[in-house]
């Protein structure tokens, strides 16, 4: 009988990517399945950079590149973040992968060894818990609530922090939140790291340009902690490119380093075509980028308008990304039919089979109260959608006063 390793066998599978998967099923049996469970834009990638890919291939860009990218790509990104973040990374700092995930993964497994601590702001992203315990690290979650946005404070950082932590992991704007950390906030943060030196800290910011309140802050701007913060970004989100699969990180000298060794064992370099790409992404004007953000704006307040309506929901205003975390917690206990919603992940089930809409538990981000709503798909789909969750919540609460 086969016994798979440990690891894979107490590896969490992404909830996001499960729920994508089930909504397919039922897809292909013949239901009507609006899916708001996946973070990917509904744009097609913009024209000039396919363009540039095509020449790319042209040009026969069909080879191995090194490990950590091509020099002129890592110069574009490093020139991004001059012009976009005013950080100077140099090209030997940065280290180009497989998507925004991949970056992430391999600065966790480059920096914790068994039995350290990983500090994760709760709400988090799915797969950063994930990770850690794949690094054999400890995942240590900071409970935040909807009052104050879901941001944490430098008390509770402060209080968290033991003689085993090694990392902080956050991401800004936030996923599944939405919410977006201001300078004055980050840099309060950033000082209470400062008095622990051997704690790093990785800064999620793949949402950078999908953020509604203007100027995009990286913690990595306050000089007395630059050289231990390690910025993680990529063109998924904002270009419409989730399936080119391209991440990147600005790192102090040693951790690109040592990410350039793990990657070369993993997978080598990214795929060279993307990276052709991602310079003309990088470089040249980009009318689309402006007209997705506003369209991911007019969505926010599509998804708000008809949220406020729901009795029985409680949540933030998002400040960024392309997701509303609602807290669902009135609905438990409550039952219509043959469903009983015990928690979220029932709720999820119910609204699938029930509503035809698949959105995500909460519980995969370290919070059992909620669910997440990805707006990242079209106004008409979002306005079906959200009447058709209006409807299904309001069965439940019917049908519990007349029980």
């Amino acid at each position: 009988m086969l016994k798979l390793a440990d690891r894979i066998v107490y590896l969490d599978e992404s909830a996001t990517i499960k729920m994508a998967q089930l909504s397919r099923e039922l897809k292909k049996q013949g239901k009507d399945i609006i899916d708001l469970s996946l973070g990917e834009p509904d744009f097609h990638t913009p024209f000039h950079i396919r363009e540039a890919a095509k020449k790319a291939i042209d040009h026969g860009y069909t080879h191995y590149t090194p490990v950590a990218g091509y020099l002129d790509v890592r110069e574009a990104i490093s020139n991004k973040f001059i012009r976009d973040n005013h950080l100077h990374y140099s090209p030997e700092q940065i280290v180009v992968s497989t998507g925004a995930k991949q970056s992430i993964i391999n600065v966790v497994l480059c920096l914790i060894n068994p039995g350290d601590e990983v500090i994760l702001p709760t709400p988090y992203w799915v797969s950063y818990h994930a990770m850690v315990k794949l690094a054999g690290g400890i995942p240590v979650t900071i409970t935040t609530e909807i009052e104050n946005d879901f941001k944490i404070t430098p008390a509770q950082l402060e209080k968290t922090i033991t003689a085993k932590t090694k990392l902080l992991i956050y991401s800004s704007p936030c996923n599944p939140t939405g919410t977006v950390y201001t300078k004055e906030e980050l840099k309060a943060l950033a000082e209470v790291i400062a008095k622990h030196p051997d704690i790093y800290i990785v800064s999620d910011e793949i949402y950078e340009h999908i953020n509604f309140m203007g100027k995009h802050e990286s913690i990595a701007q306050f000089p007395f902690i630059y050289d231990r913060v390690i910025t993680v970004n990529g063109l998924s989100k904002a270009y419409a490119m989730t399936g080119w699969r391209l991440g990147y990180i600005g790192a102090p000298l040693e951790i690109a380093k040592a990410c350039d060794k793990i990657q070369g064992q993993f997978t080598s370099a990214t795929n060279s075509i993307t990276q052709r790409a991602t310079i003309t992404a990088l470089t040249e004007h980009n009318p689309e980028l402006k007209h997705m953000q506003e369209a991911f704006l007019r969505r926010r307040n599509l998804v708000l308008g008809y949220l406020k309506n729901i009795d029985g929901l409680q949540f933030n205003i998002p400040q960024g990304a392309f997701y509303f975390f609602p807290d669902v917690s009135n609905y438990f206990g409550k039952t219509f039919g043959n469903y009983t919603i015990h928690n979220a992940d029932d709720l999820c089930m119910y609204l699938i089979h029930e509503a035809n809409i698949s959105v995500v538990t909460g519980s995969a981000f370290g919070d059992p109260n909620c669910i997440r709503i990805s707006y990242a798909t079209s106004d008409e789909k979002l306005t079906e959608a959200l009447k058709r969750l209006e409807i299904a919540l309001e069965k439940l609460q019917v049908a519990q006063s007349t029980s």
